[in-house]
């Protein structure tokens, strides 16, 4: 039953504050690719280059070379896992997350059941299995020999069904910096070498949860996880932690020693890439959206890369080579533009080629033959 005492109010500034800190984001972390892929409980990859710019934003000293050496030694992997989605993950992570939202996949097989009549799912399961652990497949290949079982069913619907049914992981050199490579799937035990074992205990999960987004309501974590009924595992962890509410009076959970800052202290501006976890992982986003730009980061289908200044969505950016144009949401000081100018070269001057240094916050030093790299600031978004 939940308490009925007052809990401290915490307003957008003081979330956002918070949120930033968990998420490696107020202050570059001194902490490796990997402990920071496993603090962030994976890293969303639906392409395959917004895992590098999204730790590029938040590490010290982080070149792309170190993730795609993670990637090549298969300390990390691409998979789907959270709402259904691509992931860079920790082996670990890899191997015990993806069976805790196993449930959310078999339901998700059920809105595809009309292309799988008289599909034996387990079979199915069987089958793709060998097929894709003899050597790694696309899905295309996959479909074909599904067909070959069940020549009337949905082609899409077999794949989807293969996808729900298996840990399935995207090979490299696909997901590896500086390369390219078609899609191609294994199981992550074949790729890891190790059984998938147990889920992660909820509870645990929940803690983490807290620990790189928190504080946060139970459905913020439903949202970020595609999972339903975690109020059950919010009470049990009750007692340990702390309780507050947001401007609404939604009740908001976090860790009693988690970092909680001033809500005014300074949020340099930020570059992140289409699909940061920090505009996906809350059921309510305004502690980084302000309700009057809400859905400004998509047009159709495609979503865009984010500017964040003083810690909330201020614009939009694109890469072109070694340009960098900046679509600002509002207007901005001369001072302003200056501090995102200086960060857009930081991170064009760390990213070109894959060799140069994240240095922290401090002046961009050149990459290795980077070329010049420049900031343009495009017509300003109403």
């Amino acid at each position: 039953m939940a308490s009925r005492t007052p809990h401290p109010v915490l307003d957008d500034r003081a979330l956002n504050r918070a949120t930033l800190a968990r998420q490696l984001l107020l202050t570059r972390a001194e902490m490796s690719a990997r402990d920071a892929v496993g603090h962030l409980l994976g890293l969303q990859a639906q392409n395959v280059k917004p895992p590098y710019f999204q730790l590029h934003a938040r590490l010290a000293g982080f070149r792309p070379a170190e993730l795609a050496g993670l990637m090549e030694s298969r300390e990390v992997v691409r998979m789907v896992t959270m709402r259904s989605t691509i992931h860079t993950h920790t082996a670990d992570d890899a191997l015990s997350l993806r069976p805790l939202v196993q449930p959310a996949r078999d339901r998700e097989v059920n809105h595809f059941r009309k292309g799988l009549v008289g599909v034996d799912l387990d079979r199915l399961a069987e089958l793709a299995r060998a097929f894709v652990e003899a050597a790694p497949r696309t899905m295309a290949e996959l479909r074909e020999e599904l067909l070959r079982e069940w020549p009337e069913a949905d082609p899409q619907s077999l794949s989807v069904a293969a996808r729900c049914r298996l840990p399935l992981v995207q090979v490299t050199p696909r997901g590896v910096w500086g390369r390219s490579g078609q899609v191609r799937l294994t199981t992550v035990e074949h790729w890891l070498g190790r059984p998938a074992g147990t889920a992660q205990p909820l509870d645990d999960v929940v803690l983490r949860y807290l620990a790189a987004f928190g504080p946060a309501s139970v459905k913020d974590m439903q949202v970020w996880a595609g999972l339903t009924r975690l109020r059950e595992a919010f009470e049990r962890l009750r007692p340990g932690l702390v309780v507050f509410r947001d401007g609404n009076g939604v009740e908001l959970f976090d860790l009693r020693d988690a970092p909680r800052p001033d809500a005014d202290t300074p949020a340099p501006p930020r570059f992140l890439p289409e699909f940061d976890n920090l505009l996906l992982s809350h059921a309510d986003r305004t502690r980084v959206v302000a309700p009057e730009i809400k859905g400004r980061t998509w047009t159709g289908n495609q979503a865009h890369c984010t500017l964040l200044v003083d810690g909330f969505l201020a614009g939009l950016w694109k890469q072109d080579g070694n340009t960098l144009t900046v679509q600002l949401f509002g207007q901005a000081s001369a001072a302003r533009k200056e501090e995102i100018a200086a960060e857009g070269e930081r991170m064009l001057t760390a990213m070109a080629g894959g060799t140069g240094p994240a240095a922290g916050d401090a002046p961009a030093e050149p990459a290795e033959d980077p070329g010049k790299v420049s900031v343009r600031f495009a017509s300003i978004h109403g």
